[in-house]
């Protein structure tokens, strides 16, 4: 693939009839022929290579969340690994790919100007700093932190609780512990007596429905959820049905949380950064229950706000 590009930037630059093209392609074979460019397009095959499957996965309507959390996991203590123990090993492979491309390798003791200043500066870093510590290491750390924001410990927590409430395979992710736990999560929804018998009502919640062939052969949560229902099991087990009921409001309050400040940046730019909270929150609300309010008639809208206050123009009358 490297020697077919680079086969057809030489084809373009020498026969190419255009002056403009012709000499983008003499800067693209320039910088492709570039340590710099080689180690960069080795660090990103390396770091898509670990990550790659992660949202793939993630994406998977069915995919079983313990699975899921444990593949983020060791996909972090992959990257973990690659920072402190995987350098020497990586440029290694980089020269050599760069020895069999006829790509000169600089000598890492060597001294550069630091990025953004000039020589006369006298700032200088060594190769070494330069590809190890503000690319190899930077594209990690910022790589590691944004996976820590998304997933971070306590939501990671969080989904393998959830996760004992799948009844896939007759319920076989079930714990006792695990779901305790989620409720203390819950702490608002569950009182102090509510904690002291929630391990006994599992038990017996669990002995009850794996011997429910009907409610033991459902494949995910909303399922078990309207079996309970269907069966009245929601009147018998009504702490476990709350865990089941805020395990599925999770992912609706999530993309509610996501979908207010995606319409808070739309709404709220530059020219109207002095907007107050209530007014903000108003068209906010708007703006995210826009097809609700498309089915509002606009006349009664007029009509409302007309009557609040005497006004010097008046609306056009409501149409019949």
């Amino acid at each position: 693939m490297w020697e077919s590009v680079l086969e057809v930037l030489e084809n373009v630059c020498n026969d190419g009839n255009v002056t403009e093209q012709r000499g983008i392609a003499l800067g693209l074979i320039q910088r492709m022929e570039s340590f710099e460019f080689i180690f960069i397009l080795h660090l990103m095959i390396k770091v898509l290579g670990l990550t790659n499957d992660l949202p793939n996965v993630l994406q998977q309507k069915d995919q079983n969340i313990v699975n899921a959390m444990g593949l983020i996991v060791n996909v972090k203590e992959l990257m973990q690994d690659l920072r402190e123990n995987g350098w020497g090993t990586f440029l290694e492979e980089v020269r050599s790919f760069c020895v069999a491309m006829s790509v000169s390798v600089p000598n890492m003791e060597d001294s550069i100007p630091v990025r953004g200043c000039s020589r006369r500066g006298g700032q200088l870093v060594t190769y070494y700093h330069l590809y190890h510590a503000e690319i190899f290491i930077a594209v990690i750390d910022l790589l590691t932190t944004e996976m820590n924001n998304i997933f971070s410990e306590t939501s990671t927590k969080l989904l393998r609780c959830i996760a004992c409430l799948n009844p896939r395979n007759s319920f076989s992710r079930f714990d006792h512990g695990t779901l305790v736990r989620l409720a203390q999560i819950y702490s608002n929804d569950f009182s102090t007596s509510d904690h002291l018998i929630l391990k006994e009502k599992l038990r017996i919640y669990i002995h009850d429905v794996r011997r429910n062939s009907d409610i033991s052969n459902c494949h995910d949560l909303p399922s078990l959820a309207v079996k309970m229902v269907q069966f009245d099991k929601h009147f018998t087990f009504p702490l476990v049905y709350r865990l089941i009921e805020l395990a599925l409001i999770l992912p609706v309050a999530t993309t509610t949380v996501e979908r207010a400040f995606l319409a808070m940046n739309i709404i709220k730019t530059y020219l109207r950064n002095k907007i107050g909270d209530e007014w903000l929150n108003n068209m906010m609300v708007c703006y995210i229950e826009q097809e609700m309010f498309a089915k509002i008639d606009e006349d009664i809208i007029l009509q409302c706000f007309q009557n609040m206050q005497n006004r010097r123009i008046q609306f056009p009358p409501c149409s019949n």
